[in-house]
């Protein structure tokens, strides 16, 4: 029996292991998410995304959105992620389509010792009308598991749930369906203590969905995705009232190149404001594969919001002992710096840097050196010809840091050198190529 023991477990035991991701814009690198929903519990970030698939015969719609399950990402430093894996799935929820694979923008609370977890299904039968219901999950921890409600929540028809609890205890659902709605949830948080309403203020023209609501200094802000002319940016607007009316106040984001739409949460977390989003960045030609990104964001002294441009470095520090993906840039050289997937075929495995002109450069902010000291530098680099980096720190004329050489060949390959002095804090690192001939590199790494 012990045997039996042992070896079952040596079955499950991959099961329960998490996955850790590390990664800067997009934050996901192993799998397309979208519709973030981002949460602070405790002193970590809970990451509670839609789930893109590719469709296939059979296996959705093909050509368009495919979701089948919601899985959940935790973080205490923004960087790097854990997958808790699959918390809901198309064929556990009791009264969905468990083909309709149209799993959509989910978001999460808590209350009274409870997680509840919002999402939109179409229903398996028209018992519960027809289109879209608004079901909820219940667990005791933000991670899940989440057990399914028998019923979806009574009057709430739509996609792309919020839920906002006020200072007053009171929480309120929003969704979106024939406009932005809103109602009072009861105590128990799978109830409408109201009948829902169509929330005034917001612009009547163009398709307006995924609404989130958050409070600042008295505030209401009201963010939502709209299209003004022929894709969707992030917009909001304000009232002294959770349910409005409110008033238009301006544009979060701009449109992004090559993504159809764009879906958000903003948080505070550690003292400063943050914006997820989504973009294409690991399925630039179909944009029904999307990918979770984050970006700071500010206010101006009189409560509006700074218009965020988004980034490829996103946010966090990186410590110099983990691998630095310099492709994710915080700034590069006008001419002869660009950015290329290291497969085209698997884009999953990343991207990688190319310089091909005598100093072009790129550089990454926020490396973290700390107190150990670091004495070599590893860098993954190719060279048909064979080139010249340099590292440098804080700007493309700072501290020589070190100096490597790229043998000529046609395979990537693992360049050990010298650290010239040992750095601590926090500085930027400059990646410039000094050779004639051009250079890519992967990562580069502190020893």
């Amino acid at each position: 029996m012990r045997s039996y023991l042992f070896f079952l477990f040596l079955a499950i035991a991959p099961l329960l292991v998490t996955n850790i991701l590390s990664a800067q814009n997009p934050i996901i690198s192993d799998q397309f998410t979208a519709d973030p929903s981002a949460r602070v519990f405790g002193d970590s970030v809970y990451l509670y995304p839609s789930h893109d698939i590719l469709a296939k015969e059979g296996r959705g719609r093909p050509g368009w959105f495919c979701m089948e399950d919601y899985h959940v990402f935790s973080s205490s430093n923004l960087t790097d992620w854990t997958d808790h894996g699959v918390i809901v799935s198309q064929d556990k929820i009791p009264w969905a389509n468990s083909k309709s694979y149209s799993l959509w923008a989910p978001d999460c609370i808590y209350k009274n010792g409870k997680y509840y977890f919002y999402f939109p299904a179409p229903a398996k039968d028209s018992t519960y009308g027809r289109g879209f219901s608004i079901g909820a999950a219940v667990s005791d921890r933000p991670h899940g598991p989440f057990i399914p409600q028998p019923e979806p929540i009574k009057g709430a028809h739509g996609i792309d749930p919020n839920v906002f609890i006020d200072k007053d205890g009171q929480a309120y659902l929003y969704w979106a369906g024939r406009g932005t709605r809103v109602a009072k949830l009861k105590e128990n948080m799978l109830e409408l203590e109201s009948e829902p309403k169509v929330v005034q203020g917001l612009p009547e023209k163009g398709l307006r969905e995924g609404p989130f609501l958050f409070e600042r200094n008295g505030i209401y802000y009201l963010t939502y995705p709209h299209v003004q002319n022929v894709t969707e940016r992030l917009e909001y607007a304000i009232s002294d009232n959770p349910i409005g009316p409110f008033k238009v106040a301006g544009v979060i984001m701009d449109e992004t190149p090559g993504c159809w739409t764009n879906h958000h949460s903003i948080i505070e977390f550690k003292k400063q404001w943050y914006l997820f989003y989504h973009s294409s960045d690991l399925s630039p030609h179909f944009d029904k594969n999307r990918s979770v990104r984050i970006d700071s964001l500010f206010f101006n002294e009189d409560g509006t919001i700074k218009k965020v441009i988004p980034t490829l470095r996103g946010v966090g520090l990186t410590e110099a002992s983990k691998k630095i993906q310099i492709d994710r840039y915080s700034l590069k050289s006008d001419n002869g710096a660009s950015i290329a997937f290291l497969d085209s075929l698997n884009r999953f495995e990343g991207w990688k840097t190319i310089l091909d002109n005598v100093n072009a450069w790129v550089q990454y902010n926020g490396i973290d050196f700390g107190s150990k000291r670091y004495n070599s530098v590893q860098v993954k680099a190719l060279s048909q010809m064979g080139s010249t980096l340099q590292i440098r720190l804080d700007k493309a004329d700072g501290f020589l840091l070190a100096e490597l050489k790229i043998p000529a060949g046609t395979e990537w390959k693992t360049i050990n050198t010298k650290v010239l002095k040992n750095q601590k804090g926090i500085h930027n690192l400059v990646v410039i190529l000094k050779g004639d001939n051009p250079a890519e590199i992967d990562w580069i790494q502190f020893k």
